[in-house]
């Protein structure tokens, strides 16, 4: 039966996740959901007092382990302990807060036809609070005809045509757990790449994973693979490809490849900031300043930031600006160095290393 409306809650609300051992994050993460009109967590696994807390504060828990663990299994578990009643169901994890005031906005927006909201996400925050990695996210969605889909960076599908609405007036902000361990990832992305070979988004963040894993070639190689696909036509993501292509090059020496990559990347997205800034670090680390100088005024002859995942922190946060002045400084134009650094501490006040140069610029001048 459904639950009754209040005068002030049209719809019936609920948000659903997965847990395991994170405890610390219980009351938080509950606060923020119980705008909600009910909490569902299907616990994989906790050892701690995960379960315990979240049932003290009113959550309903099913506690169920997932073998052999894929995330796409423990969502669709999660899922399926939601009420088929529910107008909307949001996917949170327990390291995510909502905004206050998430529910009446979502309830203002949502419409009768509505299948699921685009939402405003930071992705990462800096001790300020303020967003370093920002993008939209889908977890917002009806009830029915919806699962979730690979054992990794697992996705939502549906069965139905969908009918989106994107807001900024919902934000959700990510909190992550630093300690906790990612090394599942890179097997369950090898399994998602051999369910689904065509899968360009799949095969991509494989080849970013092998980079991470300083798997220089086996990364080169799958995001070739991943350049190839028909299906990869989304040029932000190509440019990444082709900038992580070059910064493996970079990281087996091979400098010439590594330039010829990234001028790939700035000609499949010219409107992005990344590709020229990558080159300037490329430039920077080759002690080519001028071309350093060059690509770095490229980058920011461009002002806008798209909401992505594929952004850099390094494209926005004074790297730049950095760059600049240090290039200044090999070049012996002091007055321009400190222009530079100037710029570079607006983004990074406190930044101990960037005062310092200063002072070395400063005492250089008076030299």
């Amino acid at each position: 039966m459904k639950k009754k409306a209040t005068l002030s809650h049209k719809l019936k609300v609920v948000v659903y996740a997965i847990s395991k051992n994170e405890e610390k994050f219980v009351d938080r993460w509950v606060k923020s959901m119980n705008e909600a009109d009910e909490i569902y967590v299907l616990d994989t696994g906790s050892e701690d007092n995960t379960v315990k807390k979240l049932k003290q504060l009113g959550v309903k828990v099913k506690r169920k382990r997932i073998n052999p663990w894929r995330f796409d299994k423990a969502r669709n578990e999660s899922l399926d302990l939601v009420p088929i009643d529910a107008d909307i169901c949001v996917c949170t994890d327990l390291d995510e807060v909502f905004e206050p005031g998430w529910r009446a906005k979502l309830e203002s927006i949502w419409k009768e036809d509505t299948t699921r909201l685009r939402y405003n996400y930071n992705w990462l925050l800096d001790d300020n609070g303020s967003p370093l990695v920002n993008f939209y996210i889908e977890k917002i969605h009806k009830r029915s005809n919806y699962r979730w889909t690979h054992p990794v960076h697992e996705i939502l599908e549906s069965s139905e045509i969908e009918r989106f609405i994107t807001t900024d007036e919902i934000t959700l902000n990510h909190y992550p757990d630093k300690s906790k361990s990612r090394s599942s990832y890179l097997p369950l992305l090898e399994l998602s790449v051999q369910e689904s070979p065509n899968d360009d988004r799949n095969v991509h963040y494989l080849g970013r994973e092998y980079m991470y894993y300083k798997k220089w070639n086996e990364a080169i190689d799958m995001l070739i693979c991943h350049l190839s696909l028909p299906t990869a036509t989304w040029k932000d993501e190509r440019c990444a490809s082709e900038r992580f292509i070059a910064r493996s090059y970079k990281n087996l020496g091979r400098y010439d490849e590594a330039k010829m990559w990234l001028d790939k990347a700035i000609i499949e997205a010219p409107y992005l900031r990344d590709p020229y800034v990558e080159k300037a670090l490329l430039a920077y680390d080759l002690k080519e300043w001028e071309d350093a100088e060059k690509y770095c005024l490229k980058a920011l002859e461009i002002e806008s930031h798209p909401k992505s995942y594929i952004n850099e922190i390094f494209s926005f946060n004074g790297t730049i600006e950095d760059i600049l002045s240090l290039c200044a400084f090999q070049k012996k134009d002091l007055e321009k160095a400190l222009y530079w650094i100037d710029k570079a501490l607006k983004h990074r006040p406190e930044d101990q290393r960037l005062l310092e140069n200063k002072k070395i610029f400063l005492s250089s001048k008076k030299n």
